[in-house]
């Protein structure tokens, strides 16, 4: 078993010697000012997943397709979903219905307490002529003190029918918006990579369904040395070279990682720091990959070269070079 070990360590540390190598020579043989090295281009990645769990009733693309923003991808069982809107619709119509009664309970009320205050002020009347005795006055102001008392209670009863409207229109909307949800919609542009779920299958919340590959997000990742990644900097200009296509692409440096890869236990000889490598992804800009989006294909391989040195000219065999549109459209 430790002879397995030790054999899988040496493989991983020729693998890794010689990447370290091929990328030393491929900078030998660089003009000043210039760094470069081979990589694989890479389209930025959508995992579209659902939001809630549910049954897959259908997947409405296959793998290579090419999608449009807010296309259907699938769709959810939502019967249970369908099921919680109609219930929240029912409550909203009875709490509207309680809201009805609530007004014309009012508006009785109202009416009783004006008749009330008008006996009321005909018995204060009365009493001025000493018609009627002081107790009878006291009952009329009782008896519309009291009227009073149940318009507030008719119109507190509306204001908790109108709060129960509003929370049975909230959770229509919850349900309208989750009911919605389970039909899973392409976030942009794009080609499917993978179906990654299919009909029948039962997925949880958060389940991923389709994945969708950017064609607007297109880099190729290289890895340089630890004592040229000092010169770099984000937005410095770079030509890609793919293998077997007659083209020398444009390119700027937008990512530089700050983590080693192929990396040591930690050391301090410089010898030894001269063995770190670090990924630098360059980027063709958006319009122009979303141009030959029939050409530039994950996995793909090539060089990249970076100028370092803003005084120097492009080399003539990297002078920028594009595919005839025509070209790509054949590929697309």
């Amino acid at each position: 078993m430790k002879k397995k070990w030790l054999l899988f360590l040496v493989i991983i540390a020729l693998l890794a010697g010689v990447a370290v190598w091929v990328n030393m020579r491929n900078r030998a043989d660089l003009p000043d000012g210039f760094v470069g090295g081979n990589g694989r281009m890479e389209l930025k990645r959508l995992d579209v997943a659902t939001l809630y769990a549910g049954r897959v009733t259908g997947i409405m693309v296959d793998e290579g397709d090419i999608v449009k923003k807010d296309q259907v991808l699938a769709e959810l069982s939502s019967d249970q979903t369908s099921s919680r809107l109609a219930a929240a619709i029912a409550d909203k119509q009875r709490a509207e219905e309680t809201v009805a009664r609530a007004e014309a309970e009012i508006a009785a009320q109202k009416q009783v307490h004006k008749v009330a205050q008008m006996d009321l002020d005909n018995a204060n009347r009365l009493k001025s002529d000493e018609l009627v005795s002081f107790p009878e006055v006291k009952r009329r102001l009782a008896e519309r003190d009291s009227a009073i008392a149940r318009v507030k209670a008719a119109q507190a009863a509306r204001s908790e029918a109108l709060a129960a409207v509003k929370q049975a229109q909230a959770q229509i909307d919850a349900t309208s918006s989750a009911n919605n949800d389970m039909v899973i919609k392409a976030p942009k542009d794009g080609r499917v990579e993978y179906r990654i779920a299919e009909a029948g299958n039962v997925l949880g919340e958060g389940s991923k369904v389709i994945t969708i590959l950017d064609p607007s997000d297109v880099t190729l990742s290289i890895f340089l040395p630890t004592d040229t990644i000092g010169k770099l900097k984000l937005g410095d200009e770079a030509r890609i070279i793919l293998d077997g296509m007659d083209a020398v692409w444009p390119a700027t440096v937008n990512f530089i990682d700050a983590n080693a890869q192929f990396t040591p236990k930690y050391v301090e000889t410089s010898n030894q720091r001269q063995k770190l490598m670090y990924k630098v992804k360059l980027r063709i800009s958006a319009d122009l990959a979303l141009r030959y989006s029939g050409l530039l294909k994950g996995g793909m391989t090539g060089n990249g070269y970076i100028r370092i040195d803003n005084n120097k000219q492009w080399p003539k065999q990297w002078q920028v070079v594009l595919p005839k549109v025509t070209q790509a459209a054949k590929g697309s």
